[in-house]
């Protein structure tokens, strides 16, 4: 028998859809970070189909604040590091 809800993976895809006349609307380099923030969301989607949360997009604004969280983390270990030579 087949699954009766659709994966995250699948909603992600149904979310970008409904972004798209959105994102259609950014400046060319605001739609290159646009399609990067859901690079992030689809890296986490294993962790965020295991939480079924009840709206979707939880999990996207969660993943894209921790891979934002990450990278400021390292871009400040990188300016600690040039500061301290």
């Amino acid at each position: 028998m087949g699954r009766t809800n659709p994966t995250y993976r699948d909603q992600l895809g149904s979310i970008e859809n409904e972004w798209s006349e959105y994102r259609r609307t950014l400046r060319r380099d605001d739609q290159f970070i646009f399609d990067h923030l859901f690079v992030y969301a689809r890296d986490h989607a294993d962790a965020a189909g295991n939480l079924n949360h009840s709206n979707p997009l939880a999990p996207v604004w969660m993943a894209i604040a921790l891979e934002q969280d990450r990278r400021i983390t390292e871009l400040e270990a990188q300016v600690d590091a040039l500061t301290d030579e």
